[in-house]
């Protein structure tokens, strides 16, 4: 640049040796930005005509936060090793939930959203009146408490707030669970479903080994083992198969159990003739992908004459039922179906209890009037 083009601007050398700008004229002596600062030109005409310089406009940088906030605190649950060791669907459900809890506005008529509050100024009557929005959708609504636990778990262990104003709020949807198929349609689905065939294959691998879908499509010949048990003082050789679990892989590297293998799988089994890895395979002997099956199950029932909603997470139920209707014990449930939560296992013995109980106590009441 050529200085004669800036009247009025001079360079000068601080204490510490570095260049600096000015301006001057008629008394005024006004600080100037480097003349290779973007910014220079309008300083200058500014100090010019005698007034201060426009603002530059305020860019909101992605992932940008005010302290001590909810989106602070979110900006920060993304970098625990928590949030990182969730599994693409869990991360993706609880960041929407949460993307939309920070979006929603305190009040309706003012701009301010929950993404610019400070933790420290949510209160228990705020998240009540938050979930009741969702009255018509009470498992979101559950789903959403538990989102923002977690960024008030963040807030305290960053020191931004001392109690959690969530700890008294309580949100427990009635549990209503995936529908158990009831036996007539299991007789219809078996009668049109062949031995040998992909869709009995996933049917009985759902039913008789209380799988999940990613399970149900990953099981593999060579998790087929046998196992030496004693039971009551007798020695036993077992088969069945050893089942990492899918759904807690991510966590805590998959819970693994043995399950037998029932006469009903045996049968199912016996009937496979393919050298794929997997016990069930496509038409072209390939796996099947966990959720190909969802769709596979929908259309397999169809052919069947069945109404929607017999699922194969609903089979999984069945073993429970099942099981439950033979007395098995709550740890018995466990085992076999994997649950870590003993309330989730007792629906199943609850529902069988309620109904064998109900029968003998109104058989009692029966033989008691017939005597009188």
């Amino acid at each position: 640049m050529n200085i004669s083009d800036y009247p009025g601007l001079s360079s000068y050398e601080d204490r510490h040796g570095k260049t600096r700008w000015r301006y001057r004229h008629k008394g005024r002596n006004v600080v100037m930005p480097s003349p290779s600062d973007p910014a220079f030109e309008e300083a200058y005409q500014a100090a010019v005509e005698g007034r201060a310089p426009k603002k530059a406009a305020v860019v909101q940088m992605p992932g940008a936060a005010l302290p001590a906030t909810f989106g602070a605190a979110y900006r920060l649950l993304k970098l625990t090793a928590k949030w990182i060791a969730f599994d693409e669907a869990t991360r993706s459900m609880n960041g929407r939930l949460i993307e939309e809890f920070l979006a929603t506005r305190i009040v309706d008529d003012n701009p301010l959203s929950w993404r610019d509050v400070q933790v420290k100024d949510l209160r228990r009557g705020h998240v009540e009146e938050i979930l009741g929005t969702y009255v018509a959708t009470p498992h979101k609504a559950k789903h959403l408490l538990v989102a923002i636990r977690k960024l008030i778990r963040v807030a305290a262990r960053e020191d931004w707030i001392e109690a959690d104003p969530t700890h008294l709020v309580e949100w427990r949807p009635a549990y209503t669970g995936w529908k158990a198929w009831p036996q007539e349609a299991m007789t219809k689905y078996e009668e049109r479903w062949p031995l040998g065939s992909a869709a009995r294959t996933c049917y009985g691998l759902a039913l008789w080994l209380g799988n999940r879908r990613g399970d149900v499509a990953g099981l593999r010949k060579d998790q087929r083992v046998q196992k030496r048990i004693i039971i009551d003082g007798e020695e036993r050789i077992v088969d069945g198969f050893d089942i990492v679990q899918g759904k807690s892989a991510k966590k805590t590297g998959g819970k693994r159990i043995f399950v037998p293998i029932t006469p009903m799988l045996a049968e199912i089994l016996d009937a496979l003739d393919h050298d794929g890895e997997t016990i069930l395979v496509t038409a072209y002997g390939k796996p099947f992908s966990a959720k190909s099956l969802t769709g596979a199950m929908a259309h397999w029932t169809k052919l069947a004459g069945l109404p929607a909603g017999l699922t194969l997470h609903g089979l999984r139920k069945s073993l429970g039922v099942y099981l439950a209707e033979a007395e098995a014990s709550t740890r018995q449930l466990m085992e076999v179906l994997g649950h870590d939560n003993i309330e989730h296992a007792e629906l199943y013995s609850r529902e069988a209890s309620q109904v064998r109980l109900a029968v003998q106590g109104m058989d009692r009441v029966a033989r008691m009037v017939r005597k009188k």
